[in-house]
């Protein structure tokens, strides 16, 4: 791994180092006035279509494939 990162380091992020008390809200007041439609960023599978859900990902149709259990 070393070889690989060459000094380099690797760092998880979460909400993009967000505040969570400012992001969540601001996230909300975006979605209510249109400016932020994470709804169209989603798309719900059943569980039989979990090849589905993976196709649409890797071709770009969905940014956030969720599947759901029956």
């Amino acid at each position: 791994m070393g070889a690989i990162l060459r000094g380099r380091k690797i760092r998880g992020i979460l909400e993009g180092d967000s505040v969570p008390d400012i992001f969540i809200p601001q996230s909300i007041e975006f979605y209510r006035e249109g400016r932020f439609p994470f709804d169209r960023l989603l798309r719900f599978y059943p569980i039989k279509e979990i090849n589905k859900a993976v196709e649409d990902s890797e071709k770009g149709a969905v940014i956030k494939a969720i599947v759901r259990p029956e």
